[in-house]
């Protein structure tokens, strides 16, 4: 099986607002949250180390996640800011939750901040791979900002850099530094100004959330390195309402900048007219697959396409395609992209080589 790298899951939020402890299986975690509202509102739990474990998962990218007050309802005031201030402390609480996982639990997590960390958690699974539970190793955890909207300004992204933060995305609502997939729009004067701080810091810039005019915008003009964490394919979804999935000139300009995409196990990601309660028959693996495709037939190779699950960010099981239960079903990707043609090599790049090159890149060579 070849190892695995998630480019998005929103762990720190879920720790905080649902008391989510990813050290737990998921049958536990599922077990312990019946007849509560969690499963509702972040999704049934898919996600946990033993699981992990089994789906080979060397690397996370774990998000820092907040929502704005006025936008969300008072059952998520844990992550919900009113002012940068509010901002300030909830990003440092959700930085921390990854801080306290991986120093309390060396064996299992561990935090990935220069290439020296990256190399380290790398070493082990690439000797061998984990046999759960008689071998195991620890998972390693890269920082991610979901939506820098809560900053105080843009230099304060110097700050993040130094606590840890290594990618952050400019937008997840839409507004004040640039337009988003349900807000059209391109970059203000001060996103502008943000992407300019970015680069000379060496943060990279997750694409994800950004409204299509946005998107083309920062892949001319932003000089650092690009990525999109979580995000599929328009093309191949005709009925979709606005510019959350790509367009084949962002994909292509994407590639061109030799930037990644991890795309989305999310049903309704992968079919615009799935809604909550639908047959799980009608998503397979195969309509992920389908994405993955595109990407690489756009690529001329499989150099540009990887996953990015999203999951329990707002989604879990049964929202996700039919044949998966938990984080460890991903695997099934690898034997579906063989059945399609797609060599060990190539399906080693998208599960963990393409995230790797991306993180070796981005990553300082020391603190």
């Amino acid at each position: 099986m070849p190892l695995f790298i998630d480019s998005h899951e929103d762990l720190a939020c879920n720790m905080l607002v649902f008391n989510r402890d990813y050290r737990r299986a998921v049958e536990e975690t599922r077990r312990l949250e019946a007849g509560t509202d969690v499963p509702s509102l972040c999704g049934t739990a898919v996600l946990g180390w033993p699981e992990y474990q089994k789906a080979q998962t060397a690397v996370i990218f774990g998000t820092l996640f907040l929502f704005s007050a006025k936008a969300t309802t008072e059952r998520f005031h844990a992550a919900a800011y009113k002012t940068p201030s509010d901002a300030a402390v909830l990003f440092q609480q959700e930085i921390d939750c990854y801080q306290q996982l991986a120093e309390n639990n060396p064996e299992m997590f561990r935090l990935i901040r220069t290439r020296h960390d990256l190399a380290a958690v790398m070493e082990g699974w690439q000797s061998s791979p984990a046999d759960y539970p008689e071998q195991t190793h620890p998972t390693g955890l890269v920082i991610l900002m979901e939506g820098a909207e809560g900053i105080s300004e843009p230099k304060a992204m110097q700050h993040w850099w130094e606590q840890g933060v290594r990618i952050a995305g400019p937008v997840w609502g839409g507004g004040r530094f640039c337009g988003s997939g349900t807000k059209p729009g391109g970059f203000t004067t001060e996103g502008k100004e943000l992407l300019h701080v970015m680069s000379q810091i060496g943060m990279a810039l997750d694409l994800s959330h950004m409204s299509t005019q946005a998107t083309l915008y920062a892949l001319d003009h932003f000089e650092g390195h690009i990525l999109a964490t979580h995000a599929n394919v328009r093309r191949l979804l005709p009925d979709v309402v606005g510019e959350r999935q790509f367009t084949d000139e962002t994909i292509q300009a994407l590639i061109e900048r030799d930037g990644v995409m991890g795309v989305v196990p999310f049903n309704f990601f992968l079919d615009p007219a799935w809604k909550k309660g639908d047959s799980r028959e009608t998503i397979t693996v195969d309509h992920l697959i389908n994405h993955i495709d595109a990407i690489c037939q756009m690529a001329g190779n499989a150099h540009h396409a990887a996953i990015g699950t999203d999951f329990e960010g707002g989604f879990g099981y049964p929202d996700i395609p039919f044949e998966f239960n938990d984080i460890s079903d991903i695997q099934l990707v690898s034997t579906r992209l063989s059945d399609r043609g797609y060599s060990p090599e190539d399906i080693d790049a998208i599960f963990f080589g393409n995230w790797q090159r991306m993180l070796e890149r981005i990553l300082p060579t020391h603190e």
